[in-house]
């Protein structure tokens, strides 16, 4: 399951990393994005343009609204969640993803998510980074459009498509993970033409070598709750990063953009107010 996660890098930093033009909109940093809010995704549909999508997707046939966050890349498949599941992407056969996910996916756009432990959920959260500075990055998401019957009013929508567990996210206990997408699969993704078993053999766990984790303060359990302060380390990493610089991911970090690139024991929350002092010099 991913239910939250943040997006702290700056405009300038997004449209970068994702080869986009200028936009003219307001992003400032969330610390805490959660379902039901309308945050940033690039779509199928306008892949040069930053859109804000509900957080919890409405299928279009939907009699009411509903927000369905994740959508499971097994579908009803491997319901015991073994990580080293290699059956079929069931997620096709779903109904309220079987249309999205052959023609309205999208990029969902994150710095870092949030995961707790299985057992104790939230109250015992850690901050979900990619190593070497790699942030901003995408999320694989799908989407659809449904038209309100109360008041013919559109709501665009969308769910983090899931997958089993990577062995970073199985020492913090957690049986489920977001679809991670590098750099080349973004663009498929994104691609009208992408056939649908090329897009179901995205739908993998990231390599953990290429992940880390803190511990940070429960207090992000609160939705309401939004500051620099809730992604803050309160421990040691989850592992050890010295041992392997992994020095290839660098250049496609939004991170790269500052004079001085942070050093690779700094942590996200550091880089975040970087990145709000970058925002307060602009203005």
């Amino acid at each position: 399951m991913c239910d939250r996660y943040i997006l702290v890098n700056t405009l300038e930093q997004i449209e970068s990393r994702f080869e986009l033009p200028k936009q003219n909109i307001l992003l400032p940093p969330d610390y805490n994005i959660n379902a039901g809010r309308f945050v940033p995704v690039i779509t199928d549909a306008k892949s040069k343009e930053i859109q804000f999508f509900k957080f919890g997707l409405t299928p279009f046939w939907a009699k009411k609204e509903m927000a369905l966050i994740n959508a499971r890349a097994e579908g009803d498949a491997n319901t015991d969640d073994r990580p080293g599941f290699k059956g079929a992407k069931g997620i096709i056969q779903k109904p309220a993803f079987r249309k999205p996910i052959r023609s309205q996916r999208c990029l969902v756009l994150v710095s870092a998510f949030i995961a707790g432990t299985h057992e104790a959920g939230l109250l015992k959260p850690y901050l979900v980074y990619l190593r070497n500075h790699k942030s901003p990055f995408a999320m694989a998401g799908i989407w659809d459009t449904w038209l309100n019957p109360a008041d013919n009013e559109t709501l665009n929508s969308f769910s983090i498509i899931t997958t089993t567990a990577n062995n970073l996210m199985q020492k913090l206990g957690q049986h489920r993970m977001p679809v991670i997408l590098t750099d080349t699969e973004e663009k498929k993704w994104l691609n009208p033409g992408t056939g649908l078993s090329r897009i179901t053999s995205m739908l993998n766990h990231y390599d953990s070598k290429l992940m880390n984790a803190y511990p940070i303060d429960q207090r992000i359990i609160n939705p309401a709750e939004n500051d620099r302060q809730l992604i803050r380390p309160i421990g040691n990493k989850v592992l050890t990063e010295d041992d392997i610089p992994l020095r290839q991911t660098i250049n496609t970090s939004g991170w790269n953009h500052h004079k001085k690139r942070p050093s690779s024991n700094e942590p996200l929350s550091t880089m975040a107010e970087r990145s709000e002092q970058s925002r307060d010099k602009e203005k």
